[in-house]
């Protein structure tokens, strides 16, 4: 019989998860039109293409703080939708220090492949495959898992849980 504090550190199912991950991008496109909104108006910048790389760089910050922050609560808006939560190895809510390296390592989901673009030069939508088949290996890689887990969560030492609210 299974231990009953294992099975609530159990992952979602990949569908949920990635449906998830997801949502978490249609909401980050908020935080990025306000973000670069902000940062448009205090550099004066009037070009789209001038400060091109300050901007990416405020960007990395500015999600770096969204996630952290709301991590170390237990949960994005879209991971509250989805009913998933991101708890230590323990099942404990994240450290700041934690959730930030969670952030830094699940970068992995794009590094590899614009690593590769850059050389290559590639056009639109050679990059969208190369970027959409990369996303694909990586999730189906959580498959490998012995807890079914992202693998930059157990670089992380966390890991995502289901979570169902407590009834009102």
């Amino acid at each position: 019989m299974a231990d009953p504090a294992s099975a609530a550190l159990l992952a979602p199912a990949l569908g949920r998860r990635m449906a998830c991950w997801l949502y978490e991008g249609i909401l980050l496109f908020a935080v990025a039109f306000f973000a670069g909104y902000l940062f448009s108006t205090l550099s004066q910048t009037r070009n789209a293409l001038d400060n091109r790389h300050a901007l990416q760089a405020f960007l990395f910050v500015v999600f770096g703080l969204y996630f952290t922050w709301f991590w170390t609560k237990g949960q994005t808006l879209a991971m509250k939708t989805w009913h998933i939560r991101v708890v230590d190895r323990a099942g404990r809510p994240l450290t700041q220090g934690r959730a930030l390296l969670r952030y830094v390592l699940s970068w992995l989901w794009f590094l590899p492949p614009l690593a590769a673009i850059a050389p290559f030069h590639l056009s639109g939508g050679e990059t969208a495959v190369l970027m959409l088949g990369w996303v694909a290996v990586w999730a189906l890689l959580s498959r490998l898992h012995p807890q079914q887990q992202f693998w930059h969560d157990a670089l992380a030492g966390t890991r995502l849980v289901h979570w169902q609210p407590a009834p009102r």
